[in-house]
């Protein structure tokens, strides 16, 4: 969400560091719980001296009305009066909670009449500020005693007007420290994005003003820029409802997540849990749950949206089930997994996560004897049912599992045992069939839908059905009534977005448009190049530029600007495409702009005639002409509902999601959708429902409007003036999400940042009752949604209004060969094959091992090592091993040929990785590569049960080196330490050691002869590690003889000395080492005699 409750004790704090001598710096001390008075009264020494003022600070409204104000006592009066709050359980209305968060401050004697009433709040277009000279607890009403001074978007607050137009009624002593404060005030108001800040009572008296009560919300979305401004802000839960540790973590893996991941919990002990995909959708369940009388029961709201990864819904869903699971209801528990038609999260993706935390907490489902129900629909649906369905067959509970083919709320009406659950047989829609021959998914538009559940029927009779004769139209136009897309719509995207670009292209062929709509990409991160893409069969290359002033030259004819630029940056990108009057509509996706920016944006587009659409929305859509981005899904719910063509209904919608859900039921109850927009769920897009709704109006194709509207805001009665002047006069559907916020007893925050009211008017259930009183047809909750659509549609149909038109059959697309894959439509053979990492999941796998679990066991470089090497995890003392040769391996000084190539490499100039190469070709059986060697020879002789003598003997026979033997420095005498301790390693560890004691006897043979023949590194290593392969009990013989085939062994080596060359490199590069140049008196030059080898003629010369 974006506004935000704070404690006072925050905003006070704020104004203490931004305010300078405006007014009195606020001083204050927290008592919670665990309050230690010593350190409060050290840190705060004033308590022990002054009359004090003690209050909770909760976000708890009207305080001195609740008695919950304490003022005018010493400290221990103070402790008195905390005795019996600090820690109790307190009544508020409805509301019940604990008092555990108080605010101290020092008592400022005061008359009544010093007190004033000041509060700033933010709308779409400009700040208000509110003054009523007489301030304090009886205040009354406020918005009919204040006077009230708007100051627009971006502009300025004047001493003259707060003299003039709010202090006109102060006392006159009081003017100039009130003007100074007030404009002071609105800079950190601004500078601090606040969203309301109200201050009751201000009291000026002795000269000075002072803060005595403040509540403020900030935005929460401007984080990003006010982090260093703000420090640790807190955003406490309302009264009522304490903040659990298993909310904080989801907020926690939302603050982390590109994806939206929310939980609030209303009720622990409830018996319906949700996990609802969708900030509308969300609502809409909850909506449901509270009109079919389980708002007592309903235990937690939610919502997971934005295409979340499988290991975030994961996450997600394990906290709700950890939650749900911690007690037995006596009646059983519901589990609701629901959602619209999503537009581009991978259903089967989602669904995956949630069924690993329904597997992982199967037994506690079956003791708490839990029910699930589930209903969702959108790309790849059809294998997330599948595997949901399957779930159901081994996990213990009833599963209960539908589609796209169900209305979204039915499932709570199956749950709550108000409609029979369906025992009909499932579709069982695996593959992507809606594009295969026998797909027929386009049919022909009757009145009659062409699923069955949801013209169930309907408690409106069909006689109260009535359409307002529409040749009778109003006629006016207004401002911003101009058609945004046509068949002819060309339009820019800024962002890589190849995936939506692809889905927009799609939409387009089959569409049958001639040519594609998106001309042209942004993307500033990259130089000017050329993106593949497909158009129905063939491939086209669409420009991508760094600038966009090269991309408005090249391409003069796109009007329309798609905004995919985090929200980070979507604000100087939209402002930065304001500047190109060909650019007509802007649609901004990103969520989470700070509103004081979208203001700005709003207030552009509003001087330069632009319709923006967003933020916070997935776009829109224009049947046979333009879809923005992953509007409407996939090709498969286009064609199910009928997006290629127009029909006669236009809806407006804040919710993205919600919106291709909308088109579901519009193209199962009409003859299709005419045009769709979702403005966006944030507190001020940037069009409104009206600016669209107007267009509707004057446009001759729209037959019937549909308005999803929600709580919060007072948009919808302007559609409520509109419709009683009769401005508009089409049948119009409306419904208002959101009735379910009267049910709950503390403030919950919706899914989208403009949910939630702030008066009465504000609710859902007032505007509903509104829209009824206005002639709309308003249904009794969004299950009947459906049925009233087509109550209406059918009397347009039948008084000639709306003239059904045939089906034709779209152009048929092929599908992307990883969608298909995706779907289990098509295989291949693979051109690689990997046994030992798989990078594909939401975690790491070394050997099918999660890392997370390599690092909660430890397992160390020696156990990732075993894991892809060897695929086996090795035992403790094996991995352990591994390491030690890795680090006597690792260097052997400066002289060797290795390290040797290295330096003169780095001294060279030549960059780390040239360096590492010029050292590593050098290993050879001649230099470090003998590992291999030693191991088959050794291993050869002992199992051919030659005696070490015979082994020695042979080999001299043969004239070849016995690998693994000598030394140029090291001898008998002098015992290579690596050597010595690797082998009181072994010795101490290895189950068992026969090559490595066979080894040694040769050792005792060839020292005999010369003392630097001893068993060296190398060697050891060979020798000893075809003992660990041939004891340890994890390979059998065939296993380790391959290993040392393929080179394994001397593996160890090229890693362990690896590190070695790299320190050689970086050791050059620190001591600053010139060109390295071979020194004449180290070489001896010898040339070959010249005389008699070239000719006689030759050496005469």
């Amino acid at each position: 969400m974006s506004a935000k409750a704070i404690y006072e004790a925050k905003g006070k704090e704020l104004l203490n560091k931004y305010l300078t001598d405006e007014a009195a710096k606020n001083r204050f001390a927290v008592v919670t719980e665990t309050v230690n008075w010593d350190t409060l009264t050290a840190d705060h020494p004033w308590l022990l001296t002054e009359k004090l003022v003690v209050k909770p600070d909760q976000l708890i409204k009207r305080r001195g009305k609740l008695g919950l104000i304490k003022a005018g006592v010493d400290l221990e009066g103070v402790k008195e009066w905390l005795k019996n709050k600090l820690g109790r359980e307190f009544e508020i209305g409805v509301a019940k909670g604990k008092l555990k968060n108080f605010i101290i401050e020092p008592f400022i004697k005061h008359e009544q009449n010093e007190e004033f009433y000041l509060c700033i709040y933010s709308s779409r277009y400009c700040d208000t500020i509110l003054f009523h000279h007489e301030g304090g607890i009886d205040i009354g009403d406020v918005d009919a005693k204040a006077v009230k001074l708007d100051i627009p978007v971006l502009e300025e607050v004047s001493d003259s007007d707060i003299k003039s137009k709010l202090l006109s009624k102060a006392p006159a002593s009081a003017k100039e420290p009130l003007t100074k404060f007030i404009k002071a005030l609105y800079t950190q108001y601004r500078n601090l994005h606040f969203t309301y800040l109200e201050i009751n009572p201000l009291v000026f008296t002795g000269g000075r003003l002072y803060i005595l009560d403040l509540a403020a919300k900030i935005d929460q979305c401007a984080e990003y820029l006010c982090k260093s401004l703000w420090g640790d802000l807190e955003f406490p839960p309302p009264f009522g409802r304490d903040a659990l540790p298993e909310e904080a973590y989801i907020a926690e893996l939302d603050a982390k997540s590109g994806a939206s991941l929310k939980l609030t919990i209303l009720n622990k002990s409830g018996r319906i849990w949700t996990m609802v995909a969708g900030g509308g959708a969300s609502v809409i369940y909850a909506d449901t749950i509270c009109d079919l009388g389980g708002a007592k029961d309903l235990a937690n709201y939610g919502e997971y949206s934005g295409a979340p990864s499988e290991q975030q819904t994961y996450e997600y869903a394990k906290t709700i089930l950890s939650l749900m699971t911690a007690e037995i209801h006596p009646d059983g528990k519901i589990l609701i997994v629901g959602g619209g038609i999503a537009n581009f999260t991978n259903v089967a993706a989602t669904f995956k996560g949630i069924v690993r935390a329904l597997r992982e907490y199967q037994q506690k489902l079956i003791e708490g004897n839990v029910s699930v129900y589930v209903r969702r629909a959108g790309p790849n649906y059809q294998e997330g049912l599948r595997i949901m369905r399957e779930l159901g067959n081994t996990l213990g509970i009833p599963i209960h599992v539908f589609g796209p083919e169900t209305h979204m709320t039915a499932i709570v009406s199956m749950a709550l045992g108000k409609r029979e659950i369906p025992h009909t047989p499932r579709q069982m829609n695996t593959t992507a069939n809606f594009l295969l021959p026998t797909g027929g998914v386009v049919q022909a538009s009757p009145a009659t839908s062409r699923r069955g559940s949801v013209n169930e029927p309907s408690s409106r009779s069909e006689g109260k059905v009535t359409v307002p004769d529409q040749s009778q139209q109003a006629s006016s136009k207004s401002e911003r009534t101009q058609t945004l897309f046509t068949e002819k719509t060309q339009c820019i995207v800024w962002g890589m977005q190849q995936r939506a670009v692809q889905g927009m292209l799609d939409f387009d062929y089959v569409c049958s448009r001639r040519e594609p709509s998106v001309v042209a990409m942004i993307y500033p991160f990259t130089g000017d190049h050329k993106q593949k893409f497909y158009w129905g069969h063939k491939e086209i290359l669409v420009p991508v530029y760094k600038n966009m002033a090269d991309a408005m030259k090249k391409h003069p004819q796109a009007d329309v600007l798609i905004n995919f630029a985090s929200l980070r940056s979507a604000f100087e990108s939209t402002m930065e495409t304001m500047t190109y009057p060909q650019i007509r509509s802007i649609a901004i996706i990103a969520e989470g702009i700070p509103e004081n920016l979208t203001r700005q944006i709003i207030k552009e587009a509003d001087k330069k005639g632009v319709f923006v659409i967003g933020p916070a929305t997935v776009g829109g859509v224009k049947p046979g002409c333009f879809k923005i981005g992953n509007t409407g899904g996939m090709l498969d719910n286009i064609l199910a509902s009928k997006l290629f063509r127009p029909g006669s209904v236009a809806y407006v919608s804040r919710s993205g999601g919600m919106s291709n859900e909308l088109n579901n039921i519009i193209s199962l109850n009409t003859n299709g959708v005419y045009e769709g927009i979702a403005i966006g769920g944030d507190r001020y897009p940037g069009t409104t429902f009206m600016d669209h709704i107007l267009r509707y109006q004057d446009d001759p194709n729209v037959k019937m409007i549909i308005l999803l509207g929600e709580v919060g805001g007072t948009e919808e009665y302007h559609l409520v003036s509109a419709m009683k002047s009769g401005r508009v006069n089409k049948p119009v559907v409306a419904w208002c999400i959101g009735t379910c916020a009267k049910m709950f007893t503390s403030d919950v925050q919706f899914g989208h940042a403009g949910a939630c009211a702030n008066a009465e008017a504000e609710t859902a259930s007032a505007k509903n009752q509104a829209l009824t009183d206005a002639k709309a047809y308003v249904p009794k909750s969004f299950d009947e949604l459906g049925t009233l659509i087509k109550d209406v549609y059918d009397k347009l149909v039948e008084n000639g209004t709306i003239v059904p038109e045939p089906e034709q059959p779209p152009p048929t697309v092929p599908m992307d060969y990883t969608w298909a894959r995706e779907l289990g439509l098509i295989r291949k053979p693979a051109s690689f094959m990997t046994s030992i990492c798989d990078e594909r999941g939401q975690e790491l796998l070394y050997a099918g091992i999660p890392i997370t679990d390599i690092f909660k066991e430890d397992m160390g470089i020696g156990g990732v090592l075993s894991l892809l090497w060897f695929q086996r995890r090795l035992p403790k003392y094996a991995t352990k091993f591994i390491e030690m040769c890795l680090m006597v391996t690792a260097d052997h000084g400066p002289a060797v040929s290795g390290a040797h190539n290295t330096i003169v490499c780095a001294r060279a100039g030549k960059d780390l990785v040239s360096c590492l190469a010029s050292g590593l070709l050098t290993i050879g059986d001649r230099f470090g590569g003998a590992l291999d060697a030693a191991a088959k020879q050794f291993s050869d002789a002992y199992t051919s049960d030659m005696i070490p003598m015979e082994f020695v003997n042979n080999m001299r026979k043969e004239g070849k080196l016995i690998m693994g033997i000598g030394h140029r420095v090291k001898s008998i005498n002098n015992p290579d330490m690596r050597v010595v301790i690797l082998k009181e390693y072994a010795k101490k560890n290895f189950p068992a050691t026969p090559l490595l004691d066979y080894a040694i006897e040769v050792e005792k043979i060839t020292t005999s002869k010369k003392p630097n023949l001893i068993l060296n590194v190398d060697g050891f290593i060979g020798v000893a590690f075809v003992d660990l392969l041939n004891n340890c009990g994890c390979f059998t013989g065939e296993e380790a003889r391959e290993l040392i085939d393929v080179g394994a062994l001397n593996g160890l080596f090229v890693l362990g000395r690896s590190m070695g060359f790299i320190g050689h490199f970086l050791d050059q590069k620190r001591l600053k080492q010139g060109l390295y140049r071979h020194p004449w008196d180290d070489i001896s030059y010898i040339m070959p005699e010249t005389m008699g080898l070239m000719g006689e003629d030759t050496d005469k010369i």
